[in-house]
């Protein structure tokens, strides 16, 4: 048995069965499912193993390759597999594993807990035979990172204080008006109404000092939340922008958006036409794996094809950490893709990761163009705050 030393929180039972029915997987087991929904830390270790395997840019897991690349050269095994990974395919820390790699009796140790945990993935048809990640293995690790973003976004308890602002079915209060007939009570401006009257020298409420507000309706939107893949962001950020793609795809639905998906690197890697499908967003999110390089380009120019040709909202969410890079004139072509999409309606924001002072400038004129909001990130745990309040920001 492997112990692993952090205990995943999830929310109660009753709280997270009320949330699964956006959910409708097709490989996982149920038992399986309901070991997440019960907080059972072997099945969500299992889970965010496979996770980290994905988010490092690996679609199989040789227990051999591991075990090989630890013992050789130990500082290149964890920058390729990452200390989370290591930790969860052991059941060590990164820096107990570097203090003790060379000691014959905790090699052999070290290859027996890796056998046994990729035996054990195989036996639950989380991995195939020839160790390449299953649909049930990816579904898993989808389950996992969404419980996990919504402890994160939901509020403490089962309704606790709301973090996010909500839109109505009738829009935002935008403007105040005079009363007419047929206007909603509910939307009547009591302190607007009651200053008017004062001012008219009035004792008492009349109909005509009545004000309302005038509600803008906002609509059916389509997102379309474009991640980078590329090389640089494996690990940690590559995980980030995944959860909070996953937050935008649950608020966004909820709200009875549609939410599209592109996954690009140096090609376009996945397409998602805008959708209501919450369980296939996620796991196509879940999917995205990181290598080589960045192509804005391309990304823009397929973020176009996903719109309709309708006068709704349509708004892409686009994340990188990095300029282009593919490409004769990768920053001319990039911004004149952003003016084709703007002119077909479309607006664009950017949010960037730790970007030079090249890229800020670069972003800087691609929201300018696109009529969006550039977003500068240090801290990779707020991205999914930051995709949330552009997305209600352009509700």
């Amino acid at each position: 048995m492997i112990y692993f030393d952090k205990q995943q929180q999830i929310h109660e039972k009753e709280e997270i069965e009320e949330l699964t029915g956006k959910l409708s997987f097709q490989k996982v087991e149920k038992k399986l499912m309901h070991s997440v929904l019960e907080n059972d830390k072997e099945t969500i270790e299992k889970g965010k193993l496979i996770r980290d395997c994905i988010n490092q840019g690996l679609n199989s897991f040789t227990p051999d390759l591991v075990y090989q690349q630890l013992v050789k050269n130990y500082s290149m095994a964890k920058h390729i597999f990452g200390p989370s990974l290591l930790k969860l395919a052991t059941g060590y820390s990164p820096d107990y594993i570097k203090k003790n790699i060379n000691i014959p009796e905790f090699q052999k140790e070290l290859r027996f807990r890796i056998e046994k945990n990729i035996e054990r993935l195989k036996e639950q048809g989380l991995l195939e035979k020839d160790n390449e990640i299953s649909e049930a293995g990816i579904e898993l690790a989808s389950l996992v990172i969404y419980f996990e973003e919504l402890d994160k976004i939901m509020p403490k308890g089962i309704l606790g204080q709301k973090i996010y602002k909500k839109a109505s079915i009738y829009g935002s209060k935008e403007d105040v008006r005079n009363y007419k007939k047929d206007d909603r009570y509910k939307d009547i401006a009591i302190k607007r109404s009651a200053k008017l009257a004062i001012r008219r020298g009035h004792g008492e409420l009349q109909e005509k000092d009545l004000m309302v507000y005038e509600r803008q309706s906002r609509g059916q939107g389509y997102i379309v939340y474009a991640l980078d893949a590329s090389g640089s962001m494996k690990g940690a950020k590559i995980d980030a922008c995944k959860r909070a793609g996953i937050a935008l795809a649950y608020k966004a639905i909820d709200e009875k958006d549609k939410v599209g998906l592109i996954v690009f690197g140096s090609e376009i890697k996945t397409v998602v036409w805008p959708t209501r499908d919450f369980s296939f967003l996620i796991k196509s999110i879940t999917s995205a794996s990181a290598s080589k390089e960045t192509d804005l380009v391309a990304t823009l120019k397929k973020s176009i094809e996903l719109f309709p040709n309708e006068n709704i909202t349509k708004h892409l969410i686009l994340i990188t950490d990095a300029l282009p890079t593919i490409g004769k004139e990768p920053e001319k072509e990039t911004l004149q893709e952003c003016s084709i999409a703007r002119n077909k309606g479309i607006t664009i924001s950017l949010i960037g990761i730790n970007l030079n002072e090249r890229g800020r400038k670069l972003a800087e004129k691609i929201v300018e163009l696109g009529k969006g909001r550039l977003y500068i990130v240090k801290n990779i745990e707020n991205i999914d705050q930051i995709v949330l309040e552009d997305y209600y920001e352009t509700a």
